[in-house]
């Protein structure tokens, strides 16, 4: 009796204290129609703001819905490193999957530390005024040469090591969300190199690729640099216009996946003495699968996010496309290898057709209507497999996950089409330069040749620097490539110092074909 007594007492306390504190808060809004009102606007005098206290607080709630979009869809760029890890491990050997998922991993915290010395500041230290996040016009020095009467702005010069005057919120979102997108062109290579490259060479690479490569290209295109300006410079459309980087991220990628594969050759077994090839399947193909649907699910973030801006609603456009690309991409490899090439719709290809339209569909996808993306999927879907066939078989070069074709080949298709298709529904003052951006088939020629432009700098600008890179770090590290032993055996003991499938018993020997 004692004791009911005292829970009855108990109960009648908590709720009448309960009805106490309800009264000196609002009632209960589970519809949400009436949470928020005047007395959340941050005013002198809580409930009876001024006009001006209005008018900050409005402008200050439109940069940080900004500003939270772009974190987010930073975050979801960010986990995209798992879907590449996951890939390029999955069409790679067992007895190298330690060795693979290392690089993977590592290339993030390697490149990182690189765009935080000096890469963010190489290619937007000159960019200017942060409109979408708030307006800071700290990174304002760009290094730039006069040539034709004309100011060619080469690399930024401000925000080594998020520093000199560049410590601002805005800074550092913009810095959060440029440095997973570098770290994506940074991971391309080791899928084309996978499997025979030196652990410690590939250390080297991550740090320069994310401090010097990667952003002195990016600072042409999007750091305002002299690519960006053929437009008011030259009258070439609106410059080179890439909403989220086909070329910037994807192209530059896909070049130093060439010229490393080039450069570090074919893996043991790969090519019969007459030049044919034998195929090394991946281990994995399931595991690859599921990495390629965490790429499809990042690139949300990858291309919607590259609006800077929440408030844009052009993202609902941008979203579908990538959609619709990304589907048209992977049904168009299904078909054409069912139909054309092997009578068997093979799942690798499904995986890289999809992946290359969405590739493909990164510059365009706010220029375009959804017809176009449509079309630039089923043209990327294609291309991926011609473009596979021919460096395998034709060229020789040896890229076990088609980094090459799937990144380099459609990130030049991608940067083209939106010099064909953009419809001019979109982009009024892109690159400082009147009206909407318009590609060729709208009416619009300029705009297709200083995309034309654009490709062809990044061929040579990539190539050639890639390969003084890799020569040095050759030299350094006494080649890129690993020895003939550690490669038969698997990287994984000889370069990790542990499997990555422990207390499997694998047949090594049979994952490498008997060259003839």
């Amino acid at each position: 009796m004692r004791k009911f007594v005292l829970i009855l007492l108990m109960v009648i306390t908590v709720s009448v204290a309960n009805f106490a504190y309800a009264g000196t808060t609002r009632l209960p809004d589970p519809s949400g129609t009436a949470t928020g009102n005047v007395n959340d606007i941050t005013a002198v005098t809580q409930g009876k703001p001024t006009q001006s206290e209005v008018e900050d607080q409005v402008g200050h709630n439109k940069v940080a819905i900004n500003m939270v979009w772009v974190l987010v869809t930073g975050f979801l760029v960010m986990f995209m490193q798992a879907g590449f890890a996951l890939v390029e491990t999955g069409l790679t050997r067992a007895k190298n999957a330690n060795h693979t998922m290392a690089m993977n991993f590592m290339v993030y915290a390697l490149g990182m530390i690189g765009f935080f010395i000096s890469g963010f500041a190489i290619m937007f230290g000159g960019i200017g005024s942060l409109g979408t996040l708030g307006g800071f016009g700290g990174l304002s020095h760009e290094f730039a040469i006069n040539l034709f009467g004309h100011t060619f702005g080469l690399f930024g010069t401000t925000g080594f090591f998020l520093s000199g005057g560049t410590y601002d919120v805005a800074v550092f979102a913009l810095f959060l969300f440029e440095m997973v997108f570098m770290d994506t062109t940074a991971t391309i290579p080791t899928g084309s190199m996978a499997e025979r490259w030196k652990f410690s060479s590939f250390a080297i690479y991550g740090i320069i690729v994310g401090g010097l490569i990667y952003p002195i290209f990016g600072n042409w295109v999007w750091g305002g640099g002299w690519l960006s300006q053929l437009g008011s410079m030259f009258g070439l459309g609106h410059g080179v216009v890439d909403f989220a980087g086909s070329a910037v991220v994807h192209m530059t990628g896909g070049v130093l996946a060439l010229v490393g594969a080039i450069m570090i050759g074919p893996r043991v077994g790969k090519y019969n003495k007459n030049g044919t090839p034998n195929a090394i399947p991946g281990h994995n193909i399931p595991l690859a699968i599921v990495g390629c649907f965490i790429l499809a699910f990042g690139w949300f973030g990858f291309n919607s996010g590259s609006s800077l801006a929440g408030g844009d609603l052009r993202i609902s456009v941008v979203a579908v496309n990538t959609m619709i690309a990304s589907a048209t991409g992977a049904f168009a490899s299904m078909a054409y290898m069912w139909w054309f090439k092997t009578k068997k719709p093979d799942p690798t290809m499904m995986m890289n057709g999809m992946l290359a339209g969405l590739v493909a569909i990164t510059a365009p996808c706010a220029f375009v209507n959804v017809l176009s993306a449509a079309l630039i999927g089923l043209v990327a879907g294609v291309l991926v497999i011609e473009a596979s066939f021919f460096f395998e078989r034709k060229l020789k070069i040896d890229d076990p996950v088609g980094a090459i074709s799937v990144h380099g080949v459609n990130g030049a298709w991608g940067v083209l089409s939106l010099g064909l298709f953009a419809d001019g529904s979109y982009g009024n003052g892109w690159n400082g330069v009147k009206g909407t951006v318009t590609g060729l088939f709208y009416g619009d020629a300029s705009q297709f040749f200083a995309q034309l432009i654009g490709v062809i700098t990044n061929i040579i600008y990539v190539a050639a620097i890639g390969w003084v890179v890799f020569k040095i770090i050759g030299f350094f590290t006494h080649g890129l490539r690993v020895n003939v032993d550690a490669e038969l055996e698997g990287l994984d003991v000889p370069e990790m110092g542990i499997e990555g499938y422990s207390g499997v018993k694998m047949d090594k020997n049979s994952e490498t074909p008997l060259a003839r």
